[in-house]
This record gives structure tokens, C-alpha cells and sequence, in this order.
């Protein structure tokens, strides 16, 4: 079939109008192509892969020392019936809670494209102590590939914020007390670890994507 001049002209404007429509209604998932910042550092890490074996290493993967004490307590805690999860209100975030079975680099990593990480050592929920959880975060309009963005925004919660965790068909509410940027490598800790309460701590690199320190929010568990 013969497609004149005209024909072809009016296919390029669809074609423009579809790509410019599409872009739009879609720009928080497409948004990180028009970054070169980002664009230039993925086509770095995709030709040198391995420019640094010590920076295979993700900054949330690093092991972390975690205070355990092993007093519990007796009080009990609502049912329900959510799988294991994360929920942060302010954040509209609600995401997969992947219990670590090991402390091994390529084990974490595999659990973090799942969800957040229920650091192995860490206390259970309504015991004295600390949890950690890690997850990882990204460039700000990073794709929402995998969990890489998830811990993305946490540096954005403030003393008072609510973080539900959802564990063995619990539901346990936390408030935010204390954040903190550590340098890598440092203990990640809770200034407010009395050896009576239960802490819950969200750990991610920072700044997001980058591996240069950590953050880490602490939030007390709601009796």
C-alpha cells in the first residue's frame, strides 16, 4: 500500500503524540531516563562491573553488631492476619518483611530484591533489645526495580512517626525517636536502649544509592 507525504507525516505526529502521552502518564517509572546522572552511572557499573570488588559489597549488606538481651515480656499484642511486612503511614510505604537466615553477603542480597531484611541476631519483637532491619535505597525517581528504592525516603521521618511491623500475626507499632547518619563501619546503635524496651531500627545507605555512610532511624516499640 502507497503511504504518501502527507500519511507519513500524520503517522510521526501520532507516533510523537503516543511516546509524549505515554511519557506523562507514566513519568514517575520513566522519569530516571532523562536523568544522565544516572544515566551515565548505569552505563559505567554496566561496563566496569567490577572496578572494585570492595564496592560489591552494598552498603546495606554490611554486618552490623546488634545489643541482644535476652529478657522478654508478657504482654501481648493485636492478631492479624498480614504476612510478615513494613509499614511506614508517612511514607505510603508497605513492603515485604524477609526474615535473614544468614549473614552472608550473597544470601542478604538475594533477600533484599525480596523486601527489608529482619537482620539475623536481631531480638524478636516484644523482646528486650534491638532489631535491625536493612533496606536498600536509591537515586531520587530511581525505577521501582525489585525493593532497591525502598528504604529510599526514610532520612524524611521525623520523631513521632508511626512504623507498623507486621511478624508472626502481630501487629506491633512503633514511634520514632532518634535518627541518625553513622560512618560506615560504625556499631548502629540506640541511644535509648534502656535494657527494658524493645527497639526497632531501619538502616539504608547515605546518601540513597551512594556508599558513603549509613542512616539509621530508631523507633520504640508502643506497649
Amino acid at each position: 500500500m502507497y503511504i504518501n507525504r502527507q500519511q507519513k507525516k500524520l503517522i510521526k505526529a501520532y507516533i510523537a503524540l503516543f511516546i509524549l502521552i505515554f511519557t506523562v502518564i507514566n513519568w514517575d517509572n520513566v522519569s530516571w531516563m532523562f536523568n544522565y546522572r544516572e544515566i551515565s552511572g548505569l552505563a559505567y557499573d554496566f561496563f566496569n562491573p567490577y572496578q572494585n570488588s570492595n564496592l560489591l559489597v552494598s552498603a546495606n549488606t554490611i554486618p552490623v553488631q546488634v545489643p541482644v538481651t535476652s529478657a522478654t515480656t508478657q504482654k501481648t499484642y493485636p492478631y492479624s492476619s498480614k504476612e510478615n511486612s513494613l509499614e511506614i503511614p508517612t511514607l505510603s510505604l508497605v513492603t515485604p518483611l524477609v526474615i535473614g537466615e544468614s549473614t552472608d553477603i550473597p544470601s542478604l542480597e538475594k533477600n533484599l530484591d525480596k523486601g527489608v531484611v529482619y537482620y539475623p541476631g536481631s531480638v524478636l519483637p516484644a523482646q528486650t533489645g534491638q532489631i535491625l532491619v536493612l533496606g536498600h535505597s536509591a537515586p531520587p525517581n530511581w525505577p521501582h526495580i525489585k525493593h532497591d528504592w525502598v528504604f529510599t525516603n526514610i532520612e524524611k521521618l521525623t520523631v513521632g512517626d508511626k512504623i507498623e511491623l507486621y511478624f508472626n500475626n502481630h501487629q506491633y507499632t512503633y514511634l520514632v525517636i532518634q535518627k541518625d547518619i553513622v560512618p560506615r563501619g560504625q556499631e548502629v546503635g540506640s541511644d535509648t536502649l534502656t535494657g527494658k524496651n524493645n527497639i526497632l531500627t531501619l538502616v539504608s545507605c547515605w546518601p540513597p544509592g551512594k556508599d558513603y555512610k549509613r542512616i539509621a532511624v530508631s523507633a520504640q516499640l508502643v506497649d
